[in-house]
C-alpha cells in the first residue's frame, strides 16, 4: 500500500516509464512480509533491456524487475535504496522520506 505521492507524482513516473526512460518514484509504504521497511522507490522503464542495463551497476538482476501492468520497475528497500538514490543525485527523495 503507497502513502506520500500526489497523482501527478504517480502520472508522471507512468509517463516517463511508457516513454523508455528510467524513472524513479519514491513512496511512503507498508507491506507486512517487509515490517522493516516504510518506504519504496519503484525504478521504472518501458524498455525492460535498459531497465536491465541501469540495474547491473548497482548489482540488480533482470530476473529482479517485477512486470506489471505495462510499468516494468525494481523495487529498491533500505539501504541498498538509499545508496542507489544518493548516487543517482535524487538527495530530495532522501529528505523528503527521512532516508537518513
Amino acid at each position: 500500500m503507497a502513502f506520500g505521492i500526489r497523482k501527478q507524482e504517480l502520472d508522471a513516473w507512468k509517463e516517463k516509464v511508457q516513454n523508455g526512460e528510467i524513472a524513479f518514484l519514491t513512496h511512503f509504504w507498508y507491506d507486512p512480509r517487509f515490517p522493516e521497511y516504510t518506504t519504496v522507490t519503484k525504478v521504472g522503464c518501458g524498455d525492460v533491456n535498459k531497465l536491465a542495463a541501469w540495474g547491473i551497476k548497482y548489482g540488480l538482476r533482470k530476473e529482479w524487475i517485477h512486470q506489471r501492468n505495462s510499468f516494468p520497475h525494481f523495487d529498491l528497500l533500505g539501504e541498498k535504496q538509499k545508496n542507489i538514490l544518493q548516487q543517482e543525485g535524487l538527495i530530495d527523495h532522501i529528505e523528503r522520506f527521512h532516508l537518513r
